[in-house]
C-alpha cells in the first residue's frame, strides 16, 4: 500500500511540475532591479510586480473553480479524481505563494520610490 501511495504522490508531483509556469517574468528581472535608481524605475518595477501578482491571483481563482468541479463531480473522473484534486490544490498553493511574493516585491519598490527625492 505504501508503494502505491508513493507512486501516486510521485505522479501527482510530476504532473504538477510539468504544468507550472516556471518563469513568470518575461523580462530579465535581475538586470531591471539592479539598474533601478530613479523613482520611475522603482514605480515601473512595482507596477510589473503588481500586475504579476494579479495574474497569479487570477490563476488561483481559476484553479479553485477547477478544484470545485473535481470535488463536486468526482464520479466523472474515475480513479483520477483524487490526482486531479491534488494537482489543483498544489497549483492553488503555488500561485498563491507567487501572488504574495510579487505583492511584497511591489510594496518594497513602492517604498523605495518614495524614499528617492
Amino acid at each position: 500500500m505504501k508503494t502505491r501511495t508513493f507512486i501516486t504522490v510521485l505522479s501527482a508531483l510530476g504532473l504538477l511540475a510539468s504544468c507550472v509556469q516556471m518563469d513568470p517574468h518575461p523580462m530579465d528581472m535581475t538586470q531591471a532591479v539592479q539598474s533601478a535608481t530613479t523613482r520611475p524605475d522603482h514605480n515601473a518595477l512595482a507596477k510589473h510586480y503588481e500586475d504579476t501578482a494579479k495574474e497569479m491571483q487570477s490563476k488561483v481563482q481559476e484553479h479553485k473553480k477547477q478544484l470545485e468541479e473535481y470535488e463536486n463531480h468526482s464520479y466523472n473522473y474515475g480513479k483520477r479524481a483524487q490526482d486531479l484534486q491534488g494537482h489543483c490544490k498544489g497549483l492553488i498553493r503555488y500561485y498563491g505563494q507567487a501572488a504574495e511574493a510579487n505583492s511584497k516585491m511591489a510594496e518594497i519598490h513602492r517604498q523605495l520610490a518614495e524614499e528617492i527625492k
